[in-house]
This record gives structure tokens, sequence and C-alpha cells, in this order.
């Protein structure tokens, strides 16, 4: 079963503490700094949005050049395979991909100004001269046998590495739960109709 980080959005208050947490961890081990996860932020909800390392892994399945890869039951991105094709990021399900790349702008004898793009808009459209774009995507932190440093940061515990197995005891016992509080509503529904 797969692993992955599990996101309780009523303990999340939208700091970045996480994002910030990968994307330092990430640079220091020479990987992009791009963080592997976003932060999405309505007027009543925010939450951290990360790889599901689904089953059927569909961005595993599109990719032309077999640069993601299963791993311990994480996908990974080879960012060094990866040709910057963004079909991984169409065919997740979850909008948990999305391509990076490290602007050529300002090194020495390269006089092409970095076009810039509205906020609004998706970065599977956005291109820019020099940059080549690999995809981005959690990956555990595999390098740290610590686990997950977004995970370690957040300061509210909104975070927490699931590992499959239990993710599935624990939705089975709330499924339980869930059936147990409808049978007992019915029967008091039942008493009251009665009386």
């Amino acid at each position: 079963m797969n692993r992955f980080i599990a996101v309780e959005t009523d303990r999340c208050i939208g700091c970045g503490t996480c994002l910030a947490a990968c994307s330092e961890a990430h640079r220091k081990v020479g990987l992009q700094a791009e963080p592997r996860l976003s932060l999405v932020k309505t007027s009543g909800v925010s939450a951290a949005v990360t790889c599901h390392h689904c089953e059927g892994a569909p961005c595993l399945q599109v990719c032309p050049v077999a640069a993601i890869s299963r791993v311990d039951g994480a996908v990974y991105v080879n960012e060094q395979m990866c040709i910057g094709c963004k079909l991984c990021a169409v065919a997740c399900p979850f909008g948990a991909i999305h391509p990076s790349g490290t602007s050529i702008a300002g090194v020495v004898g390269v006089a092409y100004d970095t076009p810039t793009f509205p906020a609004g808009m998706s970065s599977l459209l956005k291109w820019e001269i020099g940059v080549t774009t690999c995809a981005v995507k959690c990956d555990m932190c595999s390098f740290d046998p610590e686990g997950p440093h977004c995970v370690k940061a957040c300061l509210t515990d909104a975070l927490r590495l699931v590992d499959g197995d239990a993710a599935m005891t624990d939705a089975s016992i709330r499924r339980r739960w869930s059936a147990q509080a409808s049978e007992l509503a019915m029967r008091t529904t039942s008493r009251i109709r009665r009386s």
C-alpha cells in the first residue's frame, strides 16, 4: 500500500512554513528549490496539496521517457531524465505535479529578458526563454531518513505522514462509526414517530 502526506484542513492556517521547509531541504541536496507541495486558500479553508502517490499513478503511466517510477510505495520523478512535456501534470487528478525550471536570465553573456506572466496563468501554459522545465512533485524527502520536512515544519500539526495500510484501517473504522451513528439515528427517529 502507498504512503502519503495527509492534510487536516481544520488545522492548517496557511502560513506557508511547509513550502519553505520543502524548498530549503531540496535546494540543499541539489534538486529544484521549487516546493513539492502547494498551498490552496479560500475564504474559509487553507490546505496544503501534495501528491497522493496513487496506486494506479496516472502520471507514471503517461510519462514518455520513464522519468517517473514507484519505489517503496512512493512515486518519484527523476529530474535529470524529465523532458518537461507536462503530460504528468495534466494526468494528475489532484494537481500535485507542476512544471518548474531555473531561468538563465542574468547569466553572464545572456541578454534575454525573462517574460513575466499574470499570477492567474496556469503553470502548464507558461514558458520562458532559456528555461528547461521538469516535473516537480512530492518525493517524501526520500533523501532524508527522518522523512518529509514539511511534516516536521508544520506549526499546527496539520500535516502527517500516513502509511496506506493505516489509512485504510482508519477509513474502515470511520465508516463503521458512521454506519452505527446512522443506525442509532434511525432507531431514535422510529421511536419518536411511534410515540
